[in-house]
């Protein structure tokens, strides 16, 4: 008889890597497991979303699974419904998704009233402690959230020491992030024709830039690299996709003073799952110049599209890049070590085999085996 877990985490409608990864957890783990998502019906108040919407709006619904819409993040009445939800499912996990602070009271409270319902058996998943931006108020709210949690499973290693100091004791799991191949792609496309289609020139070199923009991301210090690049490189092109959290302007007028317009597309949109093939196709290299991270869903596409990385040295980001096989790695918060980077892999991109490198690092990921860390944890649960 398959073991029952519970899964609270947001997944269609909702957009997003966390979204992504409460879809592929319930993927990996539906063979083994009798597995319910509790999903959100509130997620982010309006007010506080920083994007155009909360939904995905894609035309193409490649990561929907059932769900029950029942959590309102924001409602403590509900908070105590749902957990009285939770106590009539006598499920053998019951699992929390964490990845912010704003959720420290909703799962600290509904994690508190299922404490005895199930003792050794609440498991907070942590792909984040405390964000990227965090303060005092943040550490106040992770205390919370997090405080009557049973266990942890911890996505890369910089989080699993970062959850040492609130795990009181408590066991902490390792996995990964799963490699995301989720995504409709032509077997053979036409790159330059593709290129052309973008606006760049068809024998372009083309860097992208993947993703949400906030200044923790460091597109701005990317930017003040690419010159660099082009003084080099001067068939690169810069793409950069995704929607701005920050104020676009400020990027805008540091392309026009470096007097790079000509180089760099901008395509400012959260991008439709129908889409992120075309943007991950046509690039060359995929470019993640973070000043803080913890791991990255943007590296896991690229992966799942076979391209390589240069990623900055925050975080877990580097403990998931083979050097010189799968990417390279740089020093952060300097425009010369990402013109670098980008240096040795246009130096290697014509010796090394990237794609063979990242197929045999896709199936040493430790997510393929969720399923059998989810055993182990609901043993040690009993």
């Amino acid at each position: 008889m398959k073991k029952k877990t519970i899964l609270i985490g947001p997944a269609y409608p909702y957009r997003g890597g966390n979204a992504l990864f409460v879809t592929h957890t319930y993927e990996s783990l539906k063979n083994s497991f009798e597995i319910k998502i509790f999903n959100y019906k509130l997620l982010y108040p309006s007010f506080l979303f920083p994007g155009t919407t909360q939904f995905d709006m894609s035309t193409e619904q490649v990561f929907k699974v059932p769900s029950q819409r029942v959590v309102n993040s924001i409602n403590p009445f509900n908070w105590f419904r749902v957990a009285h939800m939770l106590k009539k499912e006598n499920a053998d996990l019951v699992v929390f998704d964490w990845w912010h602070p704003f959720f420290g009271f909703c799962h600290g409270t509904i994690s508190f009233l299922i404490r005895k319902k199930y003792k050794n058996k609440i498991l907070f998943i942590t792909e984040n402690v405390v964000s990227h931006e965090g303060n005092f108020i943040d550490i106040f709210l992770s205390n919370i959230g997090l405080k009557f949690a049973s266990k942890f499973l911890a996505l890369s290693g910089i989080v699993e020491k970062d959850v040492q100091k609130y795990s009181r004791g408590k066991k902490v799991y390792r996995s990964e992030l799963p490699v995301y191949d989720c995504y409709q792609q032509s077997e053979n496309p036409d790159m330059k024709k593709l290129k052309i289609e973008i606006g760049f020139e068809d024998n372009s070199l083309v860097l992208l830039f993947f993703g949400y923009v906030r200044k923790y991301k460091g597109l701005d210090i990317l930017i003040e690299a690419f010159p660099k690049i082009l003084a080099s490189n001067p068939e690169a092109r810069l793409l950069i996709v995704g929607e701005f959290y920050d104020d676009p302007k400020v990027y805008f007028e540091l392309i026009k003073k470096l007097n790079i317009e000509d180089k760099v597309k901008v395509i400012n949109q959260f991008v439709s799952n129908e889409e992120v093939a075309k943007y991950y196709q046509v690039a060359d290299v995929v470019l993640l110049p973070y000043r803080s991270a913890t791991q990255s869903g943007i590296l896991n596409v690229a992966y799942g599209f076979e391209k390589p990385v240069v990623v900055t040295d925050v975080g877990g980001l580097a403990e998931f890049v083979d050097e010189g096989k799968t990417g390279f790695v740089v020093t952060p918060n300097s425009p010369d070590a990402i013109a670098e980077g980008v240096q040795k892999f246009i130096d290697a991109r014509n010796k090394a085999n990237f794609s063979a490198f990242i197929q045999e690092r896709n199936r040493k990921n430790s997510f393929n085996q969720i399923a059998e860390v989810f055993e182990r944890i609901v043993e040690e649960s009993k």
